[in-house]
């Protein structure tokens, strides 16, 4: 009831007002995902680097950990999991990743995958500047 005395009561100006801040948020939405392509791919264990390679050749490599071994692909510029011997697989649901800053990670294998890339010449985007 009260909703319906709210709209009631909305002028045009109001509704355009809603209507621009809906839209505001949309279109936040929709450029906040846009990421640079990356280029290499960082494989860490123990917060180690244990291995790294471009994204522009194929290949598999398999990475062991306390569960089992987990199976990375690298297919057309993209990253998967395409095996992995830990109990729920929700590495494998993560999907492929090919942007700067995607990340999946196997917990149980202590396994974190991420893509990386910036092009030499490139300004880095800084979330935070201090001295």
């Amino acid at each position: 009831m009260a909703v319906k005395s709210l709209f009631s009561r909305m002028t045009f100006l109001d509704w355009l007002i809603v209507l621009s801040l809906l839209a505001g948020v949309g279109f936040s939405f929709f450029f906040a995902g846009q990421k640079k392509e990356g280029n290499l791919v960082i494989v860490e264990q123990h917060g180690k680097v244990i291995f790294s390679a471009p994204l522009d050749r194929d290949r598999e490599e398999v990475f062991t950990g306390p569960v089992g071994e987990t199976l990375m692909v690298i297919l057309d510029h993209e990253v998967y999991i395409g095996r992995s011997d830990c109990p729920r697989k929700i590495c494998m649901a993560m999907g492929h990743i090919h942007r700067n800053g995607e990340v999946i990670a196997c917990v149980p294998n202590q396994i974190l995958i991420r893509i990386s890339g910036e092009e030499k010449g490139d300004d880095p985007e800084y979330d935070i500047l201090s001295r």
